[in-house]
């Protein structure tokens, strides 16, 4: 039986997350962790691509985008308890996990501390730790980040009314617009991905994100200026990592230092991709690796 649609699942402390599922019932499902911000809304290249390598995709909100409760002062480390309630509400004893952008952090917290129930990771153009010293955080990024990330340092009162401003524009914008808006963010490469259904795709990606405001942007943020509640050390299981050279949303330093954090990961360093690029191109490619892995 085939599965599709959108469902709310209400978690054991009684917060609700809005997850969205598609493909084979009975397939192996591919968890994916969205970006920032971000939202179960499908991207339809990547569900398209999953099911073509016999995933079933599973999609969910993050605490605080769409209609899925907040979760205040949320690690990235958290979501690895909401994980096992998605798993367990879709039947699904085993998994692999993606994560693109701020989804990376999250998949890689899944590889850290889900062993028991994920096979693989896959790490999309994520989004590095801030805090050390051997990472220059924003160096390489675009304006428009390296703006976004300085007022999560300074705290969330620097960081809403900033926030809420972008929110505006974003919902008011038509996908040219937003690719216009987000200039400083996108290398041409990127750009020209960005047009038709995938352009499209990310307008309704935002727009389900921020329907009812920017608390999930705010909270990954934050949680991104923190620890993120976990060791990279420990991340056990296969995993898969992509970064483009000309990312101007993660830069390209930060999927070089994960390489080198990230025991027996198998790194993928394109030359002359971006943020958007290097996952759009690869999508079969990566999904591949994926399907590869075995479970335990």
């Amino acid at each position: 039986m085939t599965v599709s649609g959108e469902a709310r699942v209400t978690l054991e402390d009684g917060r609700h997350l809005d997850i969205y599922r598609s493909g084979p019932e009975d397939a192996r499902v591919l968890l994916f962790h969205h970006g920032t911000p971000g939202s179960r809304a499908p991207f339809r290249d990547i569900e398209n691509a999953a099911h073509r390598h016999g995933f079933q995709l599973v999609t969910l909100s993050r605490p605080g985008y769409g209609s899925s409760t907040r979760q205040p002062g949320r690690s990235v480390a958290d979501v690895v308890a909401d994980t096992v309630q998605v798993l367990d509400a879709v039947g699904a004893d085993r998994c692999v996990v993606a994560g693109w952008s701020g989804g990376g952090p999250h998949a890689l917290a899944c590889g850290a501390r889900l062993a028991g129930r994920v096979d693989g990771v896959l790490v999309m153009a994520g989004v590095g730790p801030y805090g050390f010293e051997d990472l220059d955080f924003m160096n390489g990024m675009g304006e428009g980040n390296i703006v976004e990330f300085g007022k999560a340092i300074e705290g969330e009162a620097a960081l809403r009314p900033f926030l809420e401003e972008e929110r505006e524009q974003m919902l008011q914008a038509t996908p040219s617009q937003l690719v216009e808006a987000m200039g400083s963010l996108l290398p041409p490469v990127d750009k020209a991905q960005l047009t038709g259904e995938l352009g499209e795709d990310l307008m309704a990606n935002f727009h389900e994100a921020l329907r009812l405001g920017v608390d999930g942007w705010l909270d990954d943020d934050l949680a991104f200026a923190r620890p993120w509640g976990f060791d990279l050390s420990e991340v056990s299981v296969p995993t898969f990592l992509w970064q483009g050279s000309e990312d101007l949303m993660v830069p390209f330093d930060h999927g070089q230092w994960l390489a080198e954090q990230i025991p027996g990961v198998t790194a993928h360093l394109e030359p002359g991709e971006g943020h958007v690029s290097v996952v759009i191109g690869a999508l079969d490619r990566m999904f591949s690796e994926l399907a590869g892995v075995t479970c335990s």
